[in-house]
């Protein structure tokens, strides 16, 4: 039986409970073996607020997911340099582990971009995708038909939310683990 394996994707400039629910719902859903974190060194879409360097960013997910038996983190991302495009990603992974099948998982604000995604075309060979509902993003209409989708608690929540509130001194209490908290006051990120 091949494994089954789910790779989130993201900055995780910080990690938040948004991503440990939708990664757990995921898992859940899917059948899925694990679900590894998949840090990106340089996103190719977005330019990174409050540079984090990103070795810091893989603590604070290793804190983030201590206590869950299914969730690991990949680093290959992180080891590359240059931007972090999924299609070369998911080839490397496929190289190492032939017997495994990869889920990659996407938030409802992402899906209507897949069409626009690096080599998408052979990449919807080798990969499933897996779409989550996000509030204020409604799934769009996609021409993927072998996007799976799964309804997720709704959950309001972003980094970059995170970032303001600690920028402000506002608390942030229940939206991240307390471990990563503790380390980002620690380290003195984000003010």
């Amino acid at each position: 039986m091949r494994k089954k394996v789910g790779l989130l994707g993201g900055t995780f400039n910080p990690p938040h409970i948004g991503h440990l629910i939708m990664a757990n719902e995921v898992l859940e859903a899917c059948q899925l073996d694990e679900v590894r974190f998949l840090p990106n060194r340089i996103p190719p879409h977005k330019e990174l607020e409050f540079s984090v360097p990103v070795a810091k960013r893989i603590e604070m997910v290793e804190l983030a997911i201590q206590d869950h038996p299914h969730f690991t983190i990949e680093r290959i991302e992180s080891e590359r340099s240059g931007p972090s495009y999924t299609y070369d990603t998911i080839q490397l992974l496929r190289d190492r582990e032939p017997e495994v099948d990869f889920y990659f998982i996407i938030g409802g604000d992402m899906v209507e971009y897949l069409p626009k995604w690096n080599n998408i075309n052979e990449l919807k060979h080798m990969v499933r995708f897996v779409g989550v509902n996000r509030p204020q993003y409604p799934i769009p209409e996609v021409n993927l038909e072998d996007i799976i989708f799964v309804t997720i608690p709704g959950i309001d929540l972003s980094s970059s939310l995170i970032r303001e509130r600690l920028k402000n001194g506002e608390s942030v209490r229940y939206l991240i683990p307390f471990d990563v908290l503790n380390y980002i006051k620690g380290e003195k990120i984000y003010g």
